[in-house]
């Protein structure tokens, strides 16, 4: 498998950040340096850590990782855990490190984009990271579309990842879900059909061009369903419940009976629900 390229600028042209002076790079006591839990990446490759240690022992670390200070002089990981995790499997008792003085934003900035730059991320990583410099650091999609090198369509794209099922989130981190098969199964709002469909999928190992043909069984099964019910409610109520859904991209439900009801939003995740939350919020009355 060939290794993701990586972008053409360095992190300090993305970040606006000056280069390393020599002497901010130092060998730090490697249990003196703690992981950052702010960490885009969960889950890291035990064959890929071990090859990594194989290669420190024959040959160091090439590239330094980058800490902040802490107190009682323990610092935090800003960029580079997975080297410090091979560096540990490798019994190496100091590491390289470049220490940066930084503000929380920065360091979280630098730690996402450093991983989306150099590691491969699984595809809810991927978006998890786009997410967190959406949510925490208030950038627009267009923004962190310009930091990490990529059109604004892409990270929309794997934004909407995040609408998925929890459990259809795990199995596209465990790669039985491809990417395509993921922009399939978004075509479907309930989730439970949803979890259904990529059983059938995994279970059946069924390509992506047959998951489209399954989900449009579904799809066309559903608006039946929908029909029947349609038939007895006001048509201005069922024309708003649409609108709703293609504004808002999720599952909308609209109760009314004698003028007075209630709106219903449905969301399948907790980022799903900040989602929503954050787009209401926005909302200028």
């Amino acid at each position: 498998m060939s290794q993701r390229k990586a972008l053409g600028r360095g992190l300090s042209a993305l970040l606006g950040t000056p280069e390393p002076e020599p002497s901010s790079l130092r060998e730090i006591d490697i249990d003196r340096i703690l992981p950052n839990a702010k960490q885009p990446r969960k889950n890291f490759d035990e064959d890929g850590l071990n090859e990594l240690a194989d290669s420190i022992r024959a040959h160091g670390v090439i590239q330094p990782i980058v800490v902040e200070p802490l107190q009682d002089g323990f610092y935090q990981i800003v960029a580079g855990e997975r080297r410090w995790r091979a560096s540990q499997r490798a019994g190496l008792i100091r590491v390289p490190a470049v220490i940066r003085d930084l503000v929380t934003e920065s360091s979280l900035e630098i730690a996402l984009i450093e991983n989306l730059q150099r590691e491969d991320l699984n595809p809810i990583e991927e978006a998890q990271a786009y997410e967190k410099l959406i949510s925490d650091l208030g950038l627009t999609q267009e923004e962190v579309a310009g930091r990490v090198g990529k059109n604004r369509a892409t990270i929309t794209n794997m934004l909407r990842l995040l609408r998925l099922p929890a459990e259809v989130q795990l199995w596209i981190s465990e790669n039985k879900l491809s990417i395509g098969h993921a922009k399939v199964l978004l075509s479907l709002i309930d989730p439970d059909a949803i979890l259904d469909a990529a059983r059938k999928i995994i279970q059946g190992g069924i390509s992506v061009r047959q998951s489209e043909a399954l989900v449009s069984r579904i799809l066309k099964r559903s608006d039946k369903k929908d029909e029947a019910v349609e038939e007895n409610v006001d048509p201005n109520v069922v024309a708003a419940i649409h609108a709703l859904e293609q504004v808002l991209g999720t599952k909308g439900t609209i109760h009314e009976s004698g003028g007075k009801g209630k709106v219903e939003l449905h969301f399948f995740s907790p980022e799903e629900m900040n989602r929503l939350y954050d787009g209401l919020m926005r909302v200028r009355f």
